[in-house]
């Protein structure tokens, strides 16, 4: 698995040319993303041309990057500090004991397979626990994500999952101690709007708005410890818009999309400028709006992920890489 990781340099100048800036590195994300015996047929990845991409591309859950969640657990396995101090406010209101905080990523891919990215295989032990925040003994998180991947492909119907635990399937990280091996199951939402409890789930993780508090609270409503992350916002809007561009413009069939489906100016110009340029090789039109993109916004770091199969019905891996923002500061 690649870790295609876009780290902000500058903050955002004029919104034009700071969403081509991101649109070049996701072009390059999905022209790399393509299977080499699909691109084998046309010689090599050079002589793709951007009128082709709708067609060679299959797209994928893991397509868009995990994106503001890759970038929180992220943040936490780097150990930066403003997100630290917060997530471990939200662990010690779940009555997690110890003080290393660390935190795995679930669920990369849960089509066919279960797939834990990065730590998970040293972290995860079998005497791994889960505080799901009810009574009763803790159950063992390893022992149940099989459990848990089957019931993100089934969207919880028909869960074997205990009931204690029966909504883990919708945990985007385990955030917990290492040295305690406790762990909470954590839900992360870029729209706080869009935060929802269910069982087995212990915190929620969002960004914090733009002059509110980012204290960490209960919200009993939807039984979670809410920890708000302070990040650059702008910064992360710049990478979804551009995203909504590529999507807009390939599903267009690499034509200009309809005002609909791309209401805003900006996002349009930027549209028009790979609609103009869809007979060329897509190698070559990222090298083109190089001229007009913001010049040190961000820069593409890649490292590889280790997988960790933890069951399922396949091994094949779907999803080959991963794209995420990472703004100045989370």
């Amino acid at each position: 698995m690649e870790i295609r990781s876009e780290q902000q340099l500058n903050p955002v100048a004029d919104e034009v040319s700071a969403i081509t800036a991101v649109v070049r590195p996701i072009l390059l994300g999905i022209l790399y993303s393509l299977k080499s015996e699909v691109v084998a047929e046309l010689g090599d990845r050079s002589h793709v041309k951007l009128m082709m991409l709708p067609r060679l591309r299959r797209p994928g859950d893991g397509d868009t990057g995990i994106c503001f969640e890759y970038a929180a657990h992220d943040a936490v396995s780097r150990g930066e500090d403003r997100v630290l101090e917060r997530v471990f406010d939200a662990l010690k209101q779940c009555k997690v004991p110890g003080g290393e905080v660390r935190s795995i990523l679930f669920g990369v891919e849960k089509a066919g397979s279960q797939q834990l990215i990065d730590t998970a295989g040293e972290l995860l032990t079998i005497d791994s626990a889960l505080l799901s925040g009810s009574r009763g003994r803790p159950v063992k998180l390893k022992r149940h994500l099989n459990a848990a991947a089957a019931a993100f492909r089934k969207r919880g119907a028909g869960t074997d999952l205990p009931q204690s635990i029966s909504g883990l399937w919708r945990a985007d990280l385990f955030l917990g101690c290492s040295t305690s091996d406790y762990w909470v199951g954590t839900t992360v939402k870029i729209n706080p709007s869009g935060l929802r409890g269910d069982k087995g789930l212990r915190i929620g993780i969002v960004p914090a708005g733009q002059g509110k508090s980012d204290r960490v609270y209960v919200d009993e409503h939807r039984n979670l410890v809410v920890c708000p992350l302070p990040y650059d916002g702008s910064f992360v809007e710049t990478f979804y818009m551009a995203w909504e561009v590529v999507v807009a413009f390939l599903a267009a069939d690499a034509q200009l999309p309809k005002e609909a489906a791309l209401p805003r100016p900006a996002a349009r110009t930027v549209a028009r400028y790979l609609a103009d340029r869809r007979d060329f090789p897509v190698l070559d039109v990222v090298e083109a709006l190089a001229a007009l993109a913001q010049p040190g916004l961000l820069e593409t770091q890649s490292a590889a992920a280790d997988l960790v199969r933890s069951g399922g019905t396949s091994a094949a891996i779907v999803t080959s890489a991963v794209l995420a923002p990472n703004p100045t500061f989370l």
